[in-house]
């Protein structure tokens, strides 16, 4: 049975796109390397792994992932630092209310990481009813 996301995997063009995403994963929005090896790294969410790898043939960007969501404490300052770090944050931090049952509340932010994905920053307000 599934227990969860152990991993998601990206594959980048080199060496340069490699420590550009260690910059931008490890630098501006502070993840941790969990392990590494000479053409790519897993860095560690808290809640699962992002691994980035060079060293395997095949096309740098394929599938149909639109995009994968960070958990965030705080939206405003992770978007300020991806600015500051130099990408581009195409939805600014907003409130965001889903008419789903229950009703879901977040605060989200989308940003574009430096091999071209794009990434939600998402945090989940708490419900405003118990019922």
């Amino acid at each position: 049975m599934v227990r969860g996301i152990h991993h998601i995997s990206m594959k980048c063009d080199g060496a340069k796109d490699l420590e550009r995403a260690r910059a931008f994963y490890c630098g501006a929005l502070g993840l941790s390397v969990a392990r590494q090896w000479p053409e790519g790294m897993m860095l560690d969410t808290g809640a699962g792994l992002i691994e980035i790898f060079c060293n395997a043939p095949g096309e740098a960007r394929k599938g149909a992932i639109r995009h994968f969501a960070l958990a965030v404490d705080d939206v405003d300052a992770c978007a300020e630092a991806v600015r500051a770090a130099g990408y581009d944050v195409f939805i600014p931090p907003k409130e965001l209310m889903l008419a789903s049952q229950p009703v879901y509340r977040a605060r989200i932010a989308f940003c574009v990481g430096p091999l071209g994905e794009e990434i939600e920053l998402f945090m989940e307000r708490p419900r405003e009813d118990k019922t």
